[in-house]
């Protein structure tokens, strides 16, 4: 959070390419892996990515990108069926509208980008709140919707054969099939809307460092304070990818080799890499 606070007057805004944080240690294009610390976390970052799915393949126009948008949404309604997903998020946007409203006085803070910010939550919090019921209910009683979500559970179950009035669906005009879908999203963007404010916050608040791994692996203690979330970035040109163990107790790194279908094995050599840690 300090790191969002402190650079209040350069905040990017939603859906800005730098919204997330850069690593400056690595000079080279990089790769950036997450790592949720806790169940909370790893739920909103299943949640975003479905969320990226889903609007990706609303945009193009054949059937199966549009088959494929409908079954991420199926899938966002597994995911945040999770009973206290909606009050974990309205919680955490109060908490970081009352932190920020309190900044006001701060010469520091530009007052301009911090009533955008507030804005921004308070839009978010107000179209969460006034989500009745389970998230999605409303599309969870649509039997047709519900059909083809039982299929689609079934390798090949949704084909014509399986689901007529699916297939007559897909021949449908690509702007009809896509505003249908877009009907379908509506009632579930307040949850994406609310978890990518938190999510931004997160990562704007990591402090990152400089390490490098040793023959491929990294060891260290516990930190001052235990983090939600580890953001690793390497350089992209490395044949290797980040095994990551982490607990109250220890943070291990391992750096492997991807193989396909062989056993993965250690990197053995030095990996220099930046390691974000993200606390809300």
């Amino acid at each position: 959070m300090t790191g969002f606070v402190k650079d209040a007057r350069h905040a990017p805004q939603s859906g800005d390419s730098e919204s997330r944080p850069s690593h400056r240690g690595l000079r080279a294009a990089v790769i950036t892996y997450e790592y949720p610390l806790n169940e909370r976390v790893r739920t909103l970052l299943r949640l975003e990515d479905l969320y990226d799915r889903v609007h990706f393949f609303l945009q193009h126009d054949s059937p199966h990108d549009h088959h494929a948008c409908l079954t991420g949404i199926f899938e966002i309604l597994e995911v945040a069926s999770r009973a206290d997903l909606k009050s974990d998020l309205l919680q955490e946007l109060d908490r970081q509208r009352t932190f920020l409203d309190a900044l006001r006085a701060n010469p520091a803070i530009s007052e301009e980008k911090l009533d955008h910010i507030l804005t921004e939550i308070d839009r978010a919090f107000t179209n969460l709140h006034a989500l009745s019921g389970k998230t999605g209910q409303n599309l969870r009683e649509n039997e047709w919707l519900m059909a083809i979500k039982q299929r689609a559970s079934i390798p090949g179950g949704t084909s014509e054969f399986d689901l007529p009035s699916y297939h007559y669906w897909m021949h449908r005009p690509v702007e009809a099939r896509r505003a249908d879908l877009m009907a379908w999203i509506r009632p579930i963007d307040p949850i994406h809307a609310a978890l990518s404010i938190v999510l931004r916050v997160l990562r704007e608040s990591g402090r990152t460092v400089s390490l490098v791994a040793t023959q491929g692996v990294f060891q260290q203690g516990p930190g001052d304070k235990p983090a939600q979330m580890l953001r690793l970035a390497i350089p992209e040109a490395l044949a290797c990818v980040p095994e990551i163990s982490a607990n109250k107790y220890a943070l291990n790194i391992r750096f492997l080799v991807p193989e396909g279908v062989q056993k993965s094995r250690v990197f053995e050599h030095d990996v220099a890499f930046d390691l974000s840690f993200c606390n809300l």
